[in-house]
């Protein structure tokens, strides 16, 4: 299944993809202001252009587990996602993608190495049968 995760911020979203075996995660160009029409029509495109069976939304909470402002944001996001994609979106932890996005460096954006970090966390879950999901 091809998984298309998203490190969601209101001027721009990290954009990851899976390999079809689900091993792999890669960094893919972020998308410019993604709830806007035209930040959704290119997720929307997206979904489509890359066959992605599923959506992963990083969802940053605390390191204690609980909500922000920025929580809050992500959310309502992920309901017009769900509203809008052909796909199920699901939410996922992201605590510490942007860290380790930040450490290992590279030549994607920051965002798209973080929702890559993010992607590689939920694969891990699904091969080991570990539900990781927080709605």
């Amino acid at each position: 299944m091809r998984v298309l995760a998203l490190d969601y911020g209101r001027a721009r979203c990290g954009c990851a993809v899976s390999d079809p075996t689900g091993v792999l995660a890669t960094p893919l160009d972020p998308v410019a202001a993604p709830a806007s029409r035209r930040g959704m029509a290119r997720l929307r495109g997206l979904v489509a252009e890359l066959g992605a069976e599923r959506v992963v939304l990083g969802l940053p909470v605390s390191l204690s587990g609980g909500d922000s402002a920025q929580t809050t944001e992500t959310r309502t996001f992920a309901e017009r996602l769900r509203a809008e994609l052909p796909v199920p979106v699901e939410l996922y932890d992201e605590r510490f993608t942007t860290r380790l996005a930040e450490r290992a460096g590279g030549r994607a954006s920051e965002d798209s190495r973080a929702a890559a970090h993010l992607l590689e966390g939920w694969l891990a879950r699904v091969r080991t049968g570990v539900c990781g999901a927080r709605a």
